[in-house]
């Protein structure tokens, strides 16, 4: 993946982290959806995105509406995972003990080619939507779509829960992973 094609890419208001973590998958993804992008339509195709993600029917199908002020419900995400992928993308709930687990879920997917967008937030809360999108020696490089910044998240502070490369929101709450993926022994738990 060419992760220039995302570095420097922020989302254009303060609720569409999700959207403009999505469109930054896709424009991953698909080279001939990132030829057609530039900063002024990028911007535009994550308000749009936005629309549908939180309208009663996304990609196809019937959802429950949601309030777009809220940000991007997960489901939602993972419907547009799929539509970009062709593969399916469950919703895992990290758990405490189970970090491990979900960490390897992202690693694993990442190093297949296939981005996993993570929902962080406080001890209390989700707040905000980054994406994993490649794997280094110690983790996984993460776009944060608040200042189009890639770094480095390491399985120690993700199983810690941690996250220091998220400003404040440090805690795991959503991991948005491919299930069973070709090639892949078991593919990955969904949720």
């Amino acid at each position: 993946m060419n992760l220039d094609a995302i570095r420097g890419l922020s989302q254009p208001d303060q609720r569409t982290c999700g959207p403009t973590s999505l469109v930054a998958a896709h424009l991953l993804l698909d080279p001939a959806y990132a030829a057609t992008q530039n900063p002024k339509v990028f911007a535009t195709a994550v308000v749009a995105l936005h629309r549908e993600l939180t309208a009663p029917s996304a990609f196809g199908r019937a959802q429950l509406p949601w309030p777009r002020a809220l940000g991007t419900p997960p489901w939602a995400a993972a419907r547009a995972m799929a539509s970009f992928t062709g593969l399916p993308y469950r919703t895992r709930v990290v758990r405490l003990g189970g970090r491990s687990d979900d960490f390897d879920a992202v690693a694993s997917a990442v190093t297949d080619g296939y981005p996993v967008p993570l929902y962080v937030g406080s001890a209390w809360l989700p707040r905000h939507v980054v994406l994993a999108v490649g794997p280094t020696a110690e983790g996984v490089d993460l776009y944060d779509p608040a200042h189009g910044r890639i770094s480095e998240l390491t399985r120690a502070a993700f199983e810690a829960g941690e996250l220091t490369t998220t400003r404040q929101w440090h805690h795991p709450w959503f991991v948005i992973a491919p299930g069973r993926r070709p090639g892949a022994p078991g593919g990955t738990r969904g949720a």
